[in-house]
């Protein structure tokens, strides 16, 4: 029996195929940041959240330490997620313009937000064996997302798994993605699948935020391409119907 996408996400909660990350996220649960000391962490898997009849995939790259290894809601408690929930709000992805806690009562409208690693790895740099044992999640989201029009990648590693992910779901790019802010491809879906569109952005982190390697204008225009594309596919399947 095919899994629904809350029971993919209990499995996800429950994963211990990395050992070392699940002791890690133990440990930084156990030792916490000063600032949230009387705060109780998640410290485990974080699940995927979002509307499970999305047409839109965010792909990032994992939880913070001390931002959704502590919340359990993927960019959550941390500045990348200030910058993603304000741009989703403003996208008319969200009912809010901020997620502070799991059960906030946030509603998200036609996004899932995921990632390609679900443990926080130490430094933020997963390893190859790490995203490989993770993969599977992502590959099982993407089954369950019958409406899926657009994905987008977040950083260079999310649009890595993003594309890894649609190629093992059976879907063709004519030539190679290649990263760069903005950047669009085409995949070909498989006969029981539409096409689906490829979005890379630089990663709301800190780093490039405040750097101005991304800027709001820049995070802003990148949903409103969504929203143009999602809209115009389905207009043109409207139109296309018998």
């Amino acid at each position: 029996m095919k899994l629904t996408l809350a029971a993919l996400e209990r499995r996800v909660v429950a994963c211990r195929r990395c050992p070392e990350l699940r002791a890690y996220c133990a440990e930084i649960a156990r030792i916490k940041k000063r600032e949230h000391r009387e705060r109780t962490y998640w410290g485990r898997p974080v699940p995927a959240f979002g509307d499970p009849r999305a047409r839109l995939l965010i792909v990032g790259l994992a939880p913070g330490a001390h931002g959704s290894n502590r919340t359990g809601r993927p960019f959550t408690g941390d500045a990348s997620g200030i910058w993603l929930y304000r741009a989703l709000y403003r996208a008319g992805y969200s009912d809010r313009a901020v997620s502070r806690e799991r059960d906030d009562g946030l509603v998200l409208h036609d996004v899932l937000i995921t990632a390609a690693l679900r443990c926080a790895p130490p430094h933020n740099k997963p390893t190859p064996e790490q995203l490989r044992r993770c993969a599977p999640y992502l590959d099982h989201e993407l089954s369950l997302l019958p409406d899926l029009q657009a994905v987008l990648g977040l950083g260079a590693i999310g649009t890595r798994a993003a594309a890894e992910a649609l190629r093992r779901a059976g879907y063709r790019f004519e030539r190679p993605p290649k990263f760069a802010h903005g950047m669009e491809a085409v995949a070909e879906g498989p006969p029981d699948r539409h096409d689906v569109i490829l979005i890379a952005s630089y990663h709301p982190s800190r780093q490039n935020t405040n750097t101005g390697v991304l800027t709001e204008t820049m995070f802003d225009a990148i949903f409103t391409r969504t929203r143009v594309l999602i809209n115009d596919r389905e207009d043109a399947g409207k139109r296309a119907a018998p």
